[in-house]
């Protein structure tokens, strides 16, 4: 049956392509995680009142967080391709879309880190500064600690999205299901193939969704 409502989807295919899909998802939200927290953690740090005031620093890391955000994302690719060739040593294939990836989505989850830290309730924060611990400490047992549910359900957003740019980098050689909706979907104009393709990111989201949920509302104690 499904021969027949897809004929000219080949599995083999569509299995490579997922696979691809999964590897730049993945390794690019380890890379948002890390590179969002760390630009999050100088937004909220170096505001007015907090640990790290400093009105300068915090302009220049939020003018770089907003150009970067404000930047669509094919066009963030094509602007990047130097730089992706000089770092891969290629513009083509799923490593070649880390850089764009990361550099892409970093912004957008670096603001949603700053909204969590921002929740955090500021008398847990003082009065960790009141028995004498340090900023380092203040960090990683009290900040992070407290946004925790926020950030994960941050990443989660964070990581659909991604999944998204991973489609329209496929556009350009990337790999992955937009890699494949495109060149044997759409431009053969096999549109089963585009069909198929996009219920397997459909179910990407969703699983995705649905652990991001599980995490959440565990660590969650509210």
């Amino acid at each position: 049956m499904l021969s027949k409502l897809f004929p000219n989807v080949v599995m083999e295919d569509m299995w490579t392509a997922t696979y691809e899909t999964l590897y730049m998802t993945i390794i690019s939200v380890v890379g948002t995680l890390i590179l969002g927290i760390m630009l999050g953690l100088l937004l909220f740090l170096t505001d007015r009142g907090n640990l790290w005031q400093n009105r300068l620093i915090n302009g220049i890391t939020a003018s770089a967080v907003n150009i970067f955000r404000a930047i669509p994302f094919i066009i963030l690719i094509l602007l990047l391709f130097p730089f992706t060739d000089f770092l891969m040593g290629t513009i083509r294939g799923p490593n070649a879309a880390l850089p764009a990836l990361i550099i892409g989505a970093a912004p957008f989850y670096a603001r949603l880190v700053e909204i969590a830290l921002k929740e955090v309730d500021k008398g847990v924060v003082e009065a960790a500064k009141s028995m004498g611990a340090k900023t380092r400490t203040i960090i990683l047992k009290v900040l992070l600690p407290e946004a925790m549910p926020a950030l994960i359900s941050g990443i989660t957003v964070t990581a659909i999205a991604l999944i998204s740019y991973t489609a329209m980098a496929g556009v350009i050689g990337a790999g992955g299901l937009g890699d494949l909706a495109y060149l044997k979907g759409f431009q053969r104009r096999d549109n089963d193939v585009v069909f198929a393709c996009t219920i397997f990111i459909v179910i990407i989201v969703f699983i995705f969704q649905m652990i991001g949920d599980l995490l959440s509302n565990k660590i969650d104690k509210r």
